[in-house]
């Protein structure tokens, strides 16, 4: 190749500017060359040992296959799916904490769906069966799932996540006020805490604002009760309800605000689950009031 080839062109460079970059280059071409021929088989092999890593790493989750034991309507577009565990011992002892969630797949399809336990872990156990509350998304994995029939089989990965560290907020009687805030199918994980031995009724002060866009959108409305009589005073938000509705409307995050509780920040927890812009304006709420981060629970 003519070292003229590859100057860049201009009208304007001088004699003496072109003197310059022949010399320039016929003294640095080749070590040039050898530098950008280097920098690429570094960028490559770098690609290279990330592509590996991440097989590695997909091909490290072992997959467990579990029959589909009952799906039901929770609500529109929700629903109530059941899977049995009990011939695998291993997920059943790994489910140690409410909020603690799972990759679920079709045997066909790579691409899975995390969905978060619903049963507590004692019942999982009891049961033998993982229940989860699924939001059917057209085009998703999801919806998918929620097209299934009993005794189809999926693939279960091992049980992940933190959970709830209840402890934070334990033992019950230094923390009265327990604040939990869940919206749509945030509440699966609520579920699970409420149902796992929470000690609600050891605390005089607990609320769950649980929001959703109307009643008909809202699951485990039939739950209500139980665990009102735990101890969990629940107050249903809607943001869009029908006419009828004297309950609260908007967001929970502004019922919330409106209903102005007395506590005392040093005693007091929150649990949340839901929309993220909800999370995040609790916790502006709740540490502008002087409770702690540490004392403001999430699963992930």
């Amino acid at each position: 190749m003519s070292l003229l080839t590859i100057l860049p062109s201009s009208s304007s460079c001088s004699p003496s500017c072109l003197s310059k970059n022949l010399r320039y280059n016929q003294k640095n071409l080749i070590p040039n060359v050898e530098f950008r021929s280097m920098s690429i088989l570094r960028r490559n092999h770098r690609r290279t040992l990330n592509t590996i890593s991440a097989c590695l790493r997909q091909d490290t989750t072992v997959w467990t296959q579990a029959p589909l034991t009952t799906l039901t309507k929770a609500a529109e577009d929700l629903y109530n799916i059941s899977i049995n565990v009990s011939d695998s011992p291993h997920l059943i002892s790994s489910y140690t904490k409410p909020g603690q969630y799972i990759q679920v797949k079709l045997p066909e399809i790579e691409k899975p769906s995390f969905l978060a336990i619903a049963s507590s872990p004692t019942t999982s156990s009891s049961n033998g069966e993982f229940q989860f509350l699924v939001k059917s998304i057209e085009g998703s994995i999801a919806q998918l799932l929620c097209g299934l029939k009993k005794g189809d089989v999926v693939e279960l990965s091992s049980v992940m996540g933190k959970g709830f560290d209840v402890n934070q907020i334990s033992p019950p009687e230094k923390f009265p006020s327990v604040f939990i805030f869940a919206t749509g199918s945030g509440i699966s994980p609520v579920r699970s805490l409420i149902e796992s031995g929470f000690p609600a009724n050891k605390r005089p002060d607990v609320w769950l604002y649980y929001g959703a866009r109307n009643l008909q959108r809202m699951a485990y409305q039939d739950r209500f009760k139980e665990w009102e009589a735990s101890g969990v005073k629940v107050v249903p938000v809607l943001s869009q309800p029908e006419d009828r509705w004297d309950g609260e409307r908007g967001y929970v995050q502004a019922a919330f605000a409106r209903a102005k509780h007395i506590f005392n920040p040093l005693s007091t927890g929150s649990v949340l689950c839901g929309q993220k812009q909800m999370a995040e304006e609790i916790t502006s709420l709740l540490v502008a009031e002087g409770v702690s981060t540490e004392k403001i629970l999430k699963n992930f």
